[in-house]
């Protein structure tokens, strides 16, 4: 029993060293994390509902998640070619546009969330 335990905790180890990989070489993955505990932090403060930290807590993940999948892409395709190749330009800037994408959904989820507290 103490093998299988040790086992499936070894399995996570390359996604704690991919995440923090992405931690420490993605300037933008601190902004992230700075406006994520921000966020959190406003929520505790207004006395967010279960509800409202569901759409907070997806939202901050959706941004995560994509950040961390678009530094995949630009690392791939840094092993392909450091050559410019038009295609992995694509892939790269798609991958930024999935970054941005969900980090325009978590404003307006932030602020349908966080401006009825406001009033």
């Amino acid at each position: 029993m103490l093998s299988f335990l040790s086992q499936r905790l070894r399995s996570f180890r390359p996604a704690i060293r991919g995440l923090g990989y992405v931690c420490a070489s993605q300037h933008n993955m601190w902004i992230h994390l700075g406006v994520a505990t921000a966020t959190i932090a406003l929520g505790l403060m207004v006395q967010l509902t279960s509800h409202e930290w569901l759409a907070v807590v997806i939202a901050i993940a959706l941004v995560m998640v994509s950040e961390t999948f678009n530094t995949a892409v630009e690392c791939l395709g840094d092993a392909i070619t450091d050559q410019m190749n038009n295609q992995v330009g694509l892939a790269k800037d798609a991958g930024a546009a999935a970054v941005l994408l969900a980090s325009m959904a978590a404003v307006v989820i932030g602020l349908l969330v966080f401006l009825p507290h406001c009033w």
